[in-house]
C-alpha cells in the first residue's frame, strides 16, 4: 500500500470520534439560500479544466463534477461562454448552441441525481482571446483598444500573448447583452438550477468595471456609475429572463488579473453590492484581495476587506481565495460569508466536505494537470478517503 493510500485512511473509529466532534463547526450548519435548502456551507468554485473538445462539454465531466456533489451541496460549474465571440483558451465549454445544451443535459443530471444544487458560469473572456477563438479570425471585443501584456501561463507551461482587442461601439453593447440573456435560457434548457454571471478575473465585464482597462468615454466609461452599467444591464436582462431568485455573480474588485486594476476597489466593489441589491439577485460571489493571481494568495497584511461589501449586499455572500479548512470555518463563524467556495482543494479532494467535517488528510493538488486535456489523469483519478475496520 502506497504512503498516499495511508494518509487517506481512517480507522472506523476515528472517523466516529471526528464525525462527533465536528460535524457542528460552522461549515457544516445548513443554510438556505432562496429556495435551496444547502446542507453545508462548502462550495465547489468554478473552475477552468480545459477538457471540453471544440468548445462542447463531454461525457467525462458528468464523472467529475457528480464526484464532487454532495446531498445538498452546491456546486458552479466551470466558465461557460455565451457566444461565439466568448471564448478565449481551448476546449472550454460553450452554453450558446443546441449542442452545448444537449451536452450539458447529462452532466446537470449526474449533479441531480446525488441531491446537488448545480449553477452554470457565463463567461466572456473579451480582450483574453486570440484572432483563433473569434469568428473570421476576427479581434477580440473589450471595451478598450488596449491589449493584454504578455504573461506566464497559470501552469507555467508558456508565455502567452494576446493581440490588440477591438473596442465595441456602444450600439453594440446591447447585442452583448442579449447574449447573456440567451445564454442564461439555454442554462436553464438545460437543467442548470440557476446561473453565475462571471464578471471578475479581468474578462469582459471586468474589463468594463476596472478603470485601469475602460478608457471609454460614452455612457460605459468614465464614472463609476458608467462602468457598471454595462455588467448590472446583463443583470437586468438575465433577471427578467430566467428570475432574480436563479442569479448569482462573481465579482473580483481587488484583483489584478488579466492586467485589471482598479484605483479604487474598495469603491467599485461597495457600488456594485448597493446596485445590485435593486435587481433582488440570490448571491454575490467575492474574491479576497489576498489573491495575487489565479492560483496563489499573499498572506502579507492588505489594507483591503471583504466585510464592507459583504455588508451592502442584501442576499447570500460567498467568499473564495485560497480557504483552508480552518479559515472556512471562522470566516462563516464571524459574519464575514454566508458560504465558502474552494478551487484547488476541491479539485484535488472530490470528497472534500468528508474530509474537512473528519478533519482527515488531504491530497495535494497537481498544477501540472489543471489544464491538460486528459479525461482522467488530474481530472477524475484523485483518491476519496477510505475507511479501514480497525484492527
Amino acid at each position: 500500500m502506497s504512503s498516499e493510500e495511508n494518509e487517506n485512511k481512517l480507522t472506523e473509529a476515528e472517523a466516529k470520534d471526528a464525525e462527533a466532534n465536528l460535524q457542528v463547526k460552522p461549515l457544516f450548519i445548513p443554510y438556505k439560500m432562496g429556495t435551496f435548502n444547502l446542507s453545508h456551507r462548502i462550495v465547489l468554485a468554478p473552475l477552468t479544466r480545459t477538457r471540453s473538445y471544440n468548445f462542447i462539454p463531454q461525457p467525462h465531466a458528468a464523472l467529475y463534477y457528480s464526484q464532487r456533489t454532495t446531498k445538498g451541496g452546491f456546486l458552479i460549474c466551470e466558465a461557460s461562454g455565451i457566444s461565439e465571440t466568448a471564448q478565449g483558451y481551448p476546449n472550454t465549454p460553450g452554453i450558446w448552441k443546441r449542442e452545448h445544451v444537449e451536452a450539458w443535459k447529462p452532466i446537470v443530471d449526474a449533479v441531480h441525481e446525488k441531491g446537488g444544487i448545480f449553477f452554470c458560469q457565463l463567461w466572456h473572456a473579451g480582450r483574453v482571446s486570440n484572432y483563433n477563438y473569434q469568428p473570421n479570425g476576427e479581434a477580440p471585443l473589450s471595451s478598450t483598444d488596449k491589449p493584454v501584456s504578455p504573461k506566464i501561463q497559470a501552469d507555467g507551461s508558456r508565455i502567452s500573448k494576446h493581440p490588440p482587442p477591438r473596442r465595441l461601439r456602444t450600439d453594440e453593447i446591447s447585442t452583448l447583452v442579449n447574449d447573456f440573456r440567451a445564454a442564461a435560457k439555454n442554462a436553464i434548457g438545460a437543467g442548470f438550477d440557476g446561473v453565475e454571471i462571471h464578471a471578475a478575473n479581468g474578462y469582459l465585464l471586468d474589463q468594463f468595471l476596472k478603470d485601469q482597462v475602460n478608457d471609454r468615454d460614452d455612457i460605459y466609461g468614465g464614472s463609476l456609475e458608467n462602468r457598471c452599467r454595462f455588467p448590472l444591464q446583463v443583470v437586468k436582462a438575465v433577471a427578467e429572463e430566467i428570475g432574480p431568485h436563479r442569479i448569482g455573480i462573481r465579482l473580483s474588485p481587488f484583483t489584478e488579473y488579466n492586467d485589471c486594476i482598479d484605483s479604487d476597489p474598495q469603491a467599485l466593489g461597495i457600488h456594485m453590492a448597493k446596485s445590485l441589491n435593486q435587481y433582488g439577485i440570490l448571491y454575490c460571489h467575492v474574491i479576497e484581495p489576498r489573491m495575487v493571481s489565479l492560483l496563489e494568495r499573499c498572506d502579507d497584511e492588505t489594507r483591503f476587506s471583504l466585510r464592507p461589501i459583504r455588508n451592502e449586499f442584501g442576499g447570500t455572500f460567498i467568499v473564495a481565495g485560497g480557504y483552508n479548512r480552518n479559515e472556512g470555518n471562522e470566516v462563516i463563524a464571524n459574519g464575514g460569508a454566508d458560504l465558502v467556495a474552494y478551487g484547488r482543494l476541491f479539485l484535488a479532494n472530490p470528497d472534500l466536505p468528508l474530509r474537512f467535517q473528519l478533519d482527515a488528510p488531504l491530497n495535494k493538488p497537481d498544477k501540472s494537470t489543471f489544464y491538460t486535456q486528459d479525461r482522467v489523469v488530474g481530472y477524475t483519478d484523485y483518491p476519496f478517503l477510505q475507511l479501514s475496520n480497525s484492527q
